[in-house]
């Protein structure tokens, strides 16, 4: 629950570049990771490659305008949740976080 609360408080209230638009992409992969490990008995690498898809897949939509097309647009938590800028940054944070957690290093 820490890293669900502190990475939603990285999205909505710090506005330093490199901690919200890296560290907080890097904690929601391992958030991600972490939850689906809890309620599902799956290896560790499909988890991680799983999250790594998902992350891809929400990023690409955002550069695409996914919460515009939803008509969320007035919506400052799907904003925060879904997103609104695609950065490429972004899928190096999420593609170093699913090596960080498929190499076992966080334990469930």
């Amino acid at each position: 629950m820490f890293i669900l609360f502190f990475s939603l408080g990285i999205g909505k209230y710090v506005t330093q570049p490199i901690v919200r638009g890296f560290l907080g992409d890097f904690l929601v992969v391992i958030l991600l990771y972490s939850l689906m490990r809890s309620f599902w008995n799956i290896s560790v690498s499909t988890c991680a490659i799983s999250v790594l898809v998902f992350s891809f897949a929400v990023e690409i939509s955002q550069y695409f305008n996914i919460v515009e097309v939803l008509g969320l647009g007035d919506n400052g938590l799907a904003k925060i949740v879904i997103g609104t800028c695609f950065d490429w940054f972004d899928l190096l944070a999420y593609t170093l976080a699913a090596i960080l957690v498929s190499n076992n290093f966080i334990k469930n």
